[in-house]
C-alpha cells in the first residue's frame, strides 16, 4: 500500500515540475497523478482501504477554440502559444501578411522548450485564431489562410 506521506511527496513533485503525469504502483494499488491545464490544487480521493486515486482540479476552464474555415495552420504539439519571439518584439505574422512554406509564424512552448512553428504552405493570414499566451491543443487551428 502506498502511504499518504509518500503520495503527498509525489503530489508536491508534480506541482513543482513540468511533468504532466506521474503513475505509481505497488502490489496492491495503482495511482495516477495528472495535472490539468491550470492546476490550482490536487484532490485526493480515498476509500476505507486507503488512497486509490488522485486528480488535478482545474482552476479555470480553457478558453473556447475558435472555429476555422478553409485552410489553416494547426498546432503540431500541445503547449503555450506565443505570437512573437519575446514580449517586446513584433509578432511573427499579422492579418493580411503573405507567408511562404517554411516561414516561422509563432512559437509554442512545451515543457520549457520554445518550438518555432512554420507555415506548411503558402498563403495570406486571414485570421489569428489563438490568443497570445493561451494553451493550445494538438492540431488546434492557430491561423486561417486565404
Amino acid at each position: 500500500m502506498i502511504d499518504i506521506e509518500t503520495l503527498k511527496e509525489y503530489i508536491k513533485v508534480l506541482e513543482d515540475s513540468s511533468l504532466a503525469v506521474i503513475e505509481l504502483s505497488d502490489d496492491n494499488d495503482a495511482i495516477r497523478l495528472e495535472k490539468a491545464y491550470a492546476t490550482s490544487n490536487v484532490q485526493v480521493v480515498g476509500t476505507s482501504d486507503g488512497v486509490t486515486a488522485c486528480a488535478a482540479v482545474p482552476a479555470a476552464e480553457p478558453a473556447p477554440v475558435k472555429a476555422a474555415v478553409g485552410r489553416t495552420i494547426n498546432a503540431p504539439i500541445v503547449g503555450v502559444f506565443y505570437a512573437a519571439p519575446s514580449p517586446d518584439s513584433a509578432p511573427y505574422v499579422s492579418v493580411g501578411q503573405r507567408v511562404k512554406k517554411g516561414d516561422t509564424v509563432c512559437i509554442i512552448e512545451a515543457m520549457k522548450c520554445m518550438n518555432e512553428i512554420q507555415a506548411e504552405e503558402d498563403g495570406v493570414i486571414a485570421e489569428i485564431l489563438a490568443k497570445n499566451g493561451a494553451l493550445v491543443e494538438y492540431d488546434q487551428p492557430l491561423f486561417s489562410l486565404e
